[in-house]
C-alpha cells in the first residue's frame, strides 16, 4: 500500500564526484600525447565548463556544497541532503573540446560507493541517479566530441516520489557517486551522438490508409514507431501550419530519438488577433502532450478505469493559460470521472482545445477540423 509522502522524512546525504579523464591515442609510432600540448599547431584541450543547476532542484534539498567545477576544470563535486520523497538535485555541465583534435569516448564508469568512497554498493531502491546527455540520450563508447564543439551532460539524483514505505531508509545514509569519462583521440570508429530531435507534421487521417508490414501506415504517426517516409516533416510549427492545406492554428509535434517517435503533441496557436478579440486569452504557442494508454491491436486498456495520465494536469494548465482561465473561466468546462475526465476550452474566435485523463489531446476549430493524439498512441489531423 502506498504511504503518504508527507509522513516520512528521511535524511539522505549524497556526495558526487564527476570526473573527466584524458587519454590520448598514439599519433605516430613514437609519439604519445599526454597533456595539453601542441604538435604542428594542433592542440588537445578537453574540460568541463558552464555548470548550471536546474531551476527548482534546490527546493526541499539542502545543499552543503553546491555543484562546482574544481580547479583545473577536470572535476565536478557537490554535496546535498535529500530529506523527502520528490526532492532532487540536477545540473548540466558542458564537456568542451577546445582543441583542434577530434575526440571520442574510450570508456566511462558510473558507480555507487559507501560513505568511505571506496566500497562499492548497489544503488538504493529509493533513489534515481542518472548521468546522460541533456536530452536524455545515454553515453556510449565511441561517441564523438569533435574539435571546437561542446556536449551538454545532465546529472540528476532524486529521492523517488512514488515508493513503498518498506523501501524508505530507516537511518541517515551517506552515498558517494563517482562518474568518470575518458576521451581519446577519435579514429574512424567514432560515431556522432544520436541526439533527439523535434519535428512537426500535419499528416491527415485517411480511412483507406495503407498498412505496412511493420505496422506503420502512410498517414498516421505512432508513438514507438518511425514516422512513415511519405509524411513531410517541418522544423517549426509555423512552417507546418503554413504548409498545410488549411493553414489552421494547430499541428502535430513529435520528439524523435534514434529514429523512433518517443513523444507526440498537439501544438495549437493563439494568435494576437484572437487575444485582442477575447479578453483574458493569451497569445502564444501551446503544446499538449499525448500518452498511449490503449492497445489498439488487443482492444484493451493498458490502464485502470480510474487512471489519470501524469500529463493531464500539465495539459490542463497549458490550456487554462492559453484561454485566460484565471480571468474568464467561462471559456472552459471539465466533466467526467477517472480516465474519462475531460477539460475543454474554447474562445469566441472558434479555437477549441481538449485534454483527457486517458492521455488523448486535441485542438480544433468550430466545424471539426483539427489535430489529435489519441490514447492508442497515434496522431493525425482531419480536414
Amino acid at each position: 500500500m502506498r504511504r503518504s509522502k508527507k509522513k516520512k522524512s528521511i535524511i539522505l546525504l549524497v556526495l558526487l564526484l564527476l570526473g573527466i579523464s584524458l587519454g590520448y591515442a598514439l599519433l605516430s609510432s613514437n609519439l604519445n600525447i599526454r597533456g595539453t600540448t601542441s604538435l604542428s599547431s594542433n592542440t588537445w584541450n578537453i574540460h568541463w565548463s558552464n555548470l548550471v543547476v536546474t531551476s527548482g532542484s534546490v527546493t526541499g534539498t539542502q545543499v552543503t556544497t553546491p555543484a562546482t567545477i574544481k580547479t583545473g576544470n577536470m572535476e565536478v563535486e557537490y554535496s546535498i541532503t535529500l530529506s523527502t520523497p520528490g526532492d532532487f538535485y540536477e545540473f548540466t555541465v558542458d564537456a568542451v573540446n577546445e582543441g583542434s583534435i577530434d575526440a571520442m569516448i574510450e570508456s566511462f564508469s558510473n558507480k555507487t560507493y559507501e560513505s568511505n568512497g571506496t566500497t562499492e554498493k548497489n544503488l538504493p531502491s529509493y533513489l534515481n541517479y542518472t548521468v546522460t546527455y541533456s536530452d536524455g540520450i545515454a553515453l556510449a563508447n565511441k561517441q564523438k566530441l569533435a574539435a571546437n564543439t561542446t556536449e551538454k551532460i545532465k546529472v540528476r539524483v532524486e529521492f523517488k516520489r512514488d515508493i513503498e514505505a518498506s523501501e524508505l531508509p530507516t537511518t541517515a545514509d551517506t552515498i558517494v557517486f563517482k562518474f568518470n569519462v575518458v576521451y581519446v583521440q577519435a579514429d574512424n570508429t567514432a560515431t556522432p551522438v544520436a541526439h533527439s530531435s523535434t519535428v512537426y507534421t500535419v499528416n491527415t487521417y485517411d480511412d483507406n490508409f495503407e498498412t505496412l508490414s511493420d505496422g506503420t501506415n502512410t498517414s498516421v504517426v505512432w508513438i514507438g514507431q518511425a514516422i512513415p517516409n511519405g509524411i513531410p516533416t517541418y522544423q517549426t510549427s509555423g512552417d507546418a501550419i503554413t504548409a498545410s492545406s488549411r493553414n489552421l492554428p494547430f499541428c502535430l509535434k513529435h520528439k524523435i530519438e534514434n529514429g523512433i517517435v518517443t513523444e507526440s503533441y498537439v501544438e495549437f496557436v493563439v494568435t494576437p488577433e484572437m487575444a485582442a478579440a477575447n479578453p483574458g486569452v493569451v497569445a502564444g504557442y501551446y503544446p499538449l502532450k499525448g500518452e498511449k494508454t490503449y492497445d489498439l491491436d488487443a482492444s484493451t486498456w493498458l490502464v485502470g478505469e480510474d487512471y489519470i495520465s501524469p500529463y493531464f494536469e500539465a495539459n490542463k494548465e497549458v490550456i487554462k493559460t492559453a484561454f485566460g482561465y484565471s480571468t474568464n473561466s467561462s471559456y472552459c468546462s471539465e466533466s467526467g470521472t477517472g480516465r474519462s475526465t475531460d477539460l475543454h476550452c474554447y474562445n469566441g474566435s472558434g479555437l477549441h482545445a481538449y485534454a483527457r485523463a486517458d492521455g488523448s489531446v486535441n485542438a480544433c476549430v468550430t466545424g471539426g477540423w483539427g489535430c489529435t493524439v489519441s490514447s492508442d498512441g497515434n496522431s493525425y489531423c482531419n480536414w
